[in-house]
């Protein structure tokens, strides 16, 4: 039986780290992210997504603008407030979100259809270019929206409408006579049903999703033989080569054992995947999840925990593609990584998964949002001179510097809902027993069979590895699993003062209690300098610096130009407490610097080094100093 995570109207998030950002969705990005959709922040790109609802619902008069998925920045913008209300109650964002769910149910059409692109734009399209419409896709939002809000204030007016969506859904698609036997071309829906149906326990709604799986990429390619119906209008010109593999429907999902395609489609439809396997204890289709997890971990992803390599059309390549200057890494793209690895990690109990999606939270999806709250990276590369990303060129897709928004703007939103719904990582509980995937300040009332556990968690991790835990309102006998994380050394637990001796499974540490008990975890967090495997050619003679969950990088404002210029020398590193980020650890280690030279452009002259003291800072924090030269992977000085 899978671990189920605790509702966020019980937990508080506490932990100075996180707090500094999760206090900032309410107080800054949900604000902000609503005075774009209202097109009321000057010099950014046009949104128009709440007006092309107005127009849809007959309230204005207008043509549709935006991308043909441009309703789900409303969707995902709702769960976000739907999950910050769970934790902390704000009438006048209620009031917003009740307001834009009022324009959103007139915009509904009588038989449940919602899309405003097709609506507006081209209601003789619908369900007819499923390839490209993202009709689908844009219903999944909007379904995982309506369980997040219903789920943050009791209000089922947006769920009962989506609902009436997801019924038409059912009715459309199907392997009988007369409906449609096609899937998404983008995934998402499948597992917003799974959602739907586990707040409905209307079990139409997980066969739905089971459907959807199963039907994927067997017999002949839907996608390629609806191109060939009469009057089907291309949306997007580049899917005129259309390549199967990238909507990963290239094959049956249970015969996929390699991360293909589009990056985003591929986790959306791999965390519906777990979701499947789980709920039908399906062998053959978790042996699926399994084996495309370790592709991706192991042969197709950046240790910031990026994924799709490929700046053309956002995808996975081959094994061991990881340029580090021309990659995409989308943050979409880690957030759903995030999401497949927490559902695995609920499954399995195994702590391989947690520690992944804590790389993927602490490091790339981090990445993509300023520190204020108010700027945005969709793209994130491990290495960058601002200067090379030149328009009409190979790395035009990336950014030197966080921007106010995109003409397609999935990944804010999506920050924004992740930031929201945090808590939902931290914890996997089934009756009596309660695994501790993150170590995450909070406090927290945890339902233990017939009775409530409180759960205080205090730490300053990740700079330090001592969590103190107190447990209150024990009756009966609680067993606490704790993630034993792989850079954790001499791993210590301590119940009531008394060092526990430690019983593991699966990388998490078991002590049990019967009566209220106050727990410490102790572990050493040394700096680490990891080399990629050598077909990586991108990092050959190159080291990364990790220390506990956080990747560093070198920025330029701390040394200098030319980061490519800069060799490690040696392996001690120095931890030292920032002048500029709050509550942060920035390490420095001694170096040497290659001297360019001035003339030839090639030349049989040896080289030359001077010493150098180097700085390095958490990835996640670069950019947010101005705009200069950021390095990961940095040369390895050997011999002399």
């Amino acid at each position: 039986m899978r671990l189920n995570t605790v509702q966020l109207s019980r937990m508080d998030i506490t932990d100075p780290f996180w707090k500094q950002y999760t206090d900032l969705v309410e107080d800054v990005i949900i604000p902000y992210q609503w005075d774009i959709m209202n097109d009321n922040v000057p010099g950014v790109e046009s949104s128009h997504c709440l007006e092309n609802f107005k127009i849809a619902a007959g309230l204005k008069k207008g043509q549709f603008y935006g991308a043909v998925f441009q309703d789900t920045d409303v969707a995902k913008w709702l769960e976000a407030v739907g999950y910050s209300l769970a934790e902390k109650k704000n009438e006048k964002l209620e009031k917003l979100a009740d307001d834009a769910i009022d324009v959103i149910v007139q915009a509904q059409q009588e038989d449940g259809y919602l899309d405003t692109y097709f609506i507006i734009k081209e209601p003789s399209q619908r369900w007819r270019n499923l390839c490209e419409g993202h009709e689908l896709y844009s219903a999944g939002h909007m379904i995982e929206a309506a369980v997040a809000y219903y789920e943050g204030t009791g209000k089922r007016k947006l769920l009962d409408s989506m609902i009436r969506l997801a019924d038409l859904i059912c009715r459309t698609f199907g392997p009988e006579e007369g409906q449609n036997h096609g899937y998404p071309g983008h995934q998402e829906i499948e597992l917003a049903l799974v959602r739907l149906y586990r707040v409905t326990q209307d079990k139409k709604y997980l066969e739905q999703a089971k459907y959807f799986l199963d039907i994927r990429g067997a017999g002949k390619n839907y996608f390629l033989e609806e191109r060939k119906q009469e009057n089907f209008k291309r949306i997007f010109p580049e899917f005129e080569d259309y390549d199967p593999a990238y909507s990963q429907s290239h094959e049956p999902v249970r015969e996929q054992k390699t991360a293909e395609g589009h990056a985003v489609r591929a986790v959306y439809m791999y965390s519906a995947m777990a979701d499947v396997a789980e709920e039908y204890q399906d062998k053959e289709l978790m042996e699926a999840c399994v084996a495309l997890w370790e592709n991706i971990t192991q042969k197709r992803m950046y240790i910031t925990g990026g994924i799709g390599s490929s700046g053309f059309l956002e995808r996975f390549t081959t094994d061991y593609d990881l340029p580090n200057d021309s990659n995409y890494s989308e943050t979409c793209a880690s957030i759903g990584m995030a999401l497949f690895s927490l559902r695995m990690a609920n499954i399995t109990r195994n702590s391989r998964y947690a520690e992944l999606m804590e790389q993927e939270l602490y490091n790339n999806i981090l990445a993509g949002i300023a520190q204020d709250g108010k700027s945005f990276f969709y793209v994130n590369p491990l290495e960058i001179k601002p200067r090379q990303c030149m328009s009409h060129t190979s790395r035009a897709h990336v950014k030197a510097r966080r921007q106010k928004w995109f003409g397609v703007a999935c990944c804010p939103p999506n920050i924004a809902r992740t930031l929201a719904s945090l808590g939902q990582y931290i914890y996997g509980v089934d009756g009596a027993d309660i695994y501790t995937h993150l170590y995450i300040g909070n406090q927290t009332y945890i339902p233990v069979n017939n009775d409530v556990v409180k759960i205080t968690m205090d730490s300053m991790f990740p700079w330090e590895g001592n969590i103190k835990v107190k447990v209150q309102g024990v009756k009966e006998k609680v067993r606490l699993h704790f993630r034993i994380p792989s850079y954790a050394e001499n791993f210590r637990l301590y119940c009531d003062g008394k060092e526990q001796e430690l019983t593991v499974s699966k990388g998490y540490a078991c002590v049990e209690i019967c009566r209220d008990s106050e727990l410490s975890i102790q572990f050493d967090m040394p700096v680490e300098f990891l080399h990629a495997d050598p077909r990586v050619s991108a990092d050959v003679g190159k080291v990364a610096i990790k220390r506990g969950p956080i990747v560093y990088c070198l920025e330029e404002v701390d040394n200098g130009a030319e980061l490519q210029c800069i060799y490690l020398s040696g392996k001690a590193a120095q931890k030292k407490k920032s002048t500029y980020f709050s509550e942060c650890l920035e390490l420095e280690l001694q170096g040497r610097r290659l001297i360019p030279r001035n003339g030839e452009l090639y030349s049989s002259a040896g080289l030359t080094y001077e010493d150098a003291v180097v700085r390095a800072i958490p990835y996640a924090y670069w950019n947010n100093r101005g705009e200069g030269e950021m390095l990961v992977w940095i040369h390895e000085m050997i011999g002399n």
